[in-house]
């Protein structure tokens, strides 16, 4: 079971934004997009404790990853995306929902180092970091150096979306890393759109499907709750049955908006606290979303719309 602990800032993830369109530029590397969660190693002494990008330490969750990791050469902290591998050989984040009963392969990708042997490297370039991180970095079935290629982006992109990745992710190849920070050096670009959301609440079941009909969702905006929409595609049996019960302790008699929403009268209210993934086809409220899985990384009041951001 893993315990709660608060990420040092100088170990906290530096995230990147969101932009709307794939680019070539010799000043820039791309990487796989992974459909996964970040997790931090922190290396000392050969004893590796991990993190996701909330301050959790996971460790005890995920034994074999980290014993993997004694084998990285020396005292350091990297930064990963946890992924599981699905029989197609691309990384499905609903997987992640498996993964801890072992019905999944997972796979600990690593593409950027912060501190190795007490020297702190956020300052140096990106490519010297990764340089260095390739150089300590042990080969093992549950772990992977993570690849980057130079200059092209819009081809790259076009392969992702060929093999049905997630998107891809360009970084500034010259740019520091700014822990705990969200940068314009590194973008992301979606093949699909994709938004975390909070569960506010569930309708009742319909027709022959059991536990519940839809989740009602919600993001933050200022200090209040705003709707987007519901979501009932997705599920499986046993992820409607694990999801219900996990609903069903957060109950609650009131709604988190301010105003009405679609279908009040059929809906159970839960506190929000509970954060998800879904895709969807179009913004006005969320428009044919698809329920994708929890995401255990993030905390509630912290998942706002994400917006693109041009680099034009």
């Amino acid at each position: 079971m893993s315990r709660t602990s608060t990420l040092p800032k100088r170990l906290q993830p530096m995230l990147a934004t969101l932009t709307d369109a794939p680019f070539d530029d010799p000043g820039w590397v791309f990487e796989d997009k992974y459909d996964g969660f970040r997790m931090i190693a922190e290396i000392r002494r050969g004893k590796v404790a991990l993190y996701s990008r909330n301050g959790n330490i996971i460790s005890r969750s995920y034994i074999e990853v980290a014993k993997a990791l004694e084998g990285v050469k020396g005292d350091a902290v990297i930064d990963g995306e946890l992924v599981a591998i699905g029989k197609d050989g691309v990384s499905h984040f609903q997987l992640l929902q498996n993964a801890l009963r072992h019905e999944a392969k997972l796979l600990y990708c690593a593409f950027d180092l912060m501190f190795e042997d007490g020297e702190d490297l956020r300052a140096l370039p990106l490519l010297e970091r990764k340089k260095r991180l390739k150089a300590i970095f042990p080969r093992h079935k549950l772990i992977a150096f993570s690849n980057h290629r130079k200059g092209k982006g819009t081809k790259f992109f076009a392969d992702a979306e060929r093999r049905h990745l997630e998107g891809i992710m360009a970084k500034r190849a010259d740019s520091p890393y700014a822990s705990g920070r969200r940068t314009a050096d590194w973008l992301k670009v979606k093949t699909a759109q994709r938004q975390e959301v909070v569960i506010a609440g569930f309708t009742a079941p319909r027709r022959t499907r059991p536990f519940f009909g839809a989740l009602v969702l919600a993001v933050r905006e200022g200090d209040a709750w705003r709707y987007i929409g519901h979501v009932g595609t997705g599920f499986s049996h046993q992820v409607l049955e694990e999801l219900h019960g996990k609903l069903m302790k957060l109950k609650t008699a009131k709604s988190p908006f301010p105003t009405k929403v679609k279908d009040e009268r059929l809906t159970t209210w839960v506190r929000p606290a509970l954060v998800a993934e879904v895709k969807f086809a179009e913004w006005t409220e969320l428009r044919q979303p698809v329920y994708l899985g929890l995401r255990s990384d993030k905390n509630a009041k912290d998942v706002v719309r994400e917006k693109k951001w041009s680099r034009k």
